[in-house]
């Protein structure tokens, strides 16, 4: 039965309860979230490039006019702030409010407002933007490069503790004048800036990049070799195809970058500043890989007032629970389905659990789309909605499961640039079993605990309890008979005890 109307309104609702604004070198912005505390969902991102920094590599200040401007968006977004009764609101400032001589006065100007804004230390700036990374990528091990506009945040990440923080005068504006004096100038001083932060070179692991340069060098990489995925997040680059796109982009120019998706012109400005950047870095840490991260600072903060049990959930399944739920699906239920399956579908090859359950959760999802719709709409849940917790491979895999789950197992062949055709072939497995699942009975709790589906040396069996067996039909025959066909097994039905 479907919940009353204004049960499924309640569901639909979802209001904004808290706020970050960031008074950043480059922009001034405001991001209002909604939704799990873990995983939460941008609800309103509105920005001022006011460009504070802009002069802080010539004069050491803040120009007048980046000043009136950052104000009036300040103004504009701290009534916006009153209009929605959000109250709960992180102000920061960074690197311009910091290292300008008017810096303070400027500050003292934001607080007339009636904000509250905290200006970070370096070292706080660069652990919030840690923060960030370990909550997108719970377990994450190497280097956070957070790069604004004033300056480069490094900081070591290892199993959810940071160490070993800095900033470094190396933000995209301040770039431009130590480019200036030509390349080999240029490489000798990030060189003797990046030599403050020698445990870089020691410390293994990915080299995480944040911030929205960063997610244009990604956008321009994913552009030119047509991925496909357009999200940033998670994209991960070798060190040799990072260095040829860095090399590529330090000799654009900027007018060259701004047709493609993704790519302002205001980010465009400075891609190749941070590309030639880049190249120095590669060369002096040594990555094992770099991984972008959509997550940083802001994100960082929110992360960091989370207790140590939020912290410890799942970012995947809490968002595509928080997703699903109001869609149709039911975790309970889309557990129970994931275990009536994985006998079937992955035998003793586990270690996919948590994908699986997020395919199960969606599928439960997409089986409320009209049908002639599910594929296009359920497949870009998994390849286009921004996932935490999960690889690219990861989203390859749910978006083949959900093809699956919609009666077209077949492997799309783009997807192979992602995940190997056996992972994708076992993606599909889940889909036909949770197709074959909710055939059976719609799904239900009753259904799935009065049967059972192993695999019995070459044959998948689908077992009923005697007072079951009536849940057996053609349509369940037909879709048992398609999930052995793609396992390569033989099939039969059973009564338990018969």
């Amino acid at each position: 039965m479907s919940p009353p109307p204004s049960r499924r309104s309640a569901q639909a609702i979802e209001t904004p309860d808290r706020a970050v604004i960031d008074i950043g070198s480059n922009t001034v912005r405001l991001v209002v979230y909604s939704g799990p505390k873990r995983a939460p969902n941008v609800w309103l991102n509105e920005k001022v490039t006011a460009r504070l920094g802009r002069d802080l590599a010539v004069t050491g200040m803040i120009p007048e006019e980046a000043e009136a401007m950052a104000l009036a968006g300040l103004r504009r977004f701290a009534a916006i702030l009153d209009n929605l009764g959000v109250s709960d609101v992180a102000s920061v400032a960074t690197a311009a409010s910091r290292d300008a001589g008017n810096g303070p006065a400027f500050i003292a100007k934001v607080r007339d407002l009636g904000l509250s804004p905290r200006v970070l230390t370096g070292e706080e700036e660069a652990l919030a933007a840690a923060h960030g990374v370990i909550g997108a990528f719970p377990g994450a091990k190497g280097i956070v490069a957070d790069l604004g506009g004033g300056s480069l945040e490094l900081v070591a990440v290892d199993n959810g503790s940071c160490h070993d923080a800095i900033s470094l005068p190396l933000g995209t504006l301040r770039l431009p004048a130590l480019r200036a004096g030509g390349t080999k100038g240029f490489r000798a001083a990030v060189r003797a800036e990046l030599a403050k932060a020698g445990w870089a070179k020691g410390q293994g692991g990915p080299l995480y990049l944040v911030g929205g340069t960063w997610r244009a060098l990604a956008s321009y990489a994913m552009h030119k070799a047509k991925y496909p995925l357009s999200d940033p997040q998670a994209y991960a680059m070798t060190p040799a195809e990072a260095e040829k796109i860095a090399r590529r982009l330090a000799r654009s120019a900027p007018e060259q970058l701004t047709g493609i998706s993704e790519i302002s012109a205001n980010r465009a400005a400075g891609l190749p500043d941070a590309a030639a950047m880049l190249h120095v870095i590669l060369r002096e840490f040594a990555p094992e890989s770099l991984v972008i991260s959509a997550w940083g600072l802001r994100e960082g903060l929110l992360f960091d007032r989370l207790n140590n049990i939020e912290r410890e959930q799942d970012p995947l399944l809490t968002a595509v629970t928080h997703f699903a739920t109001p869609r149709g699906a039911n975790i309970t239920n889309a557990t129970l389905k994931a275990a009536w399956t994985a006998d079937a579908v992955d035998g003793r090859n586990r270690g996919s659990e948590r994908i699986r359950l997020a395919a199960t959760l969606l599928g439960q999802a997409a089986a409320r789309i009209e049908p002639n719709m599910r594929v296009a709409h359920s497949t870009d849940w998994a390849m286009e909605k921004r996932w935490l917790g999960l690889d690219h491979t990861g989203r390859a895999m749910i978006a083949q499961a959900l093809r699956a789950s919609s009666g077209s197992p077949k492997i799309v062949d783009a997807y192979l640039r992602l995940a190997s055709e056996k992972q994708l072939h076992r993606a599909s497995a889940w889909g036909l079993a949770n197709r074959l699942g909710r055939k059976l009975g719609a799904g239900t709790r009753i259904s799935l605990t009065g049967s059972s589906l192993r695999r019995q040396k070459n044959a998948l069996v689908l077992t009923f309890a005697p007072d079951s067996a009536f849940l057996m039909a053609d349509s369940v025959e037909t879709e048992l008979a398609n999930l052995a066909a793609w396992l390569g097994l033989d099939y039969r039905v059973e009564i338990a005890g018969g």
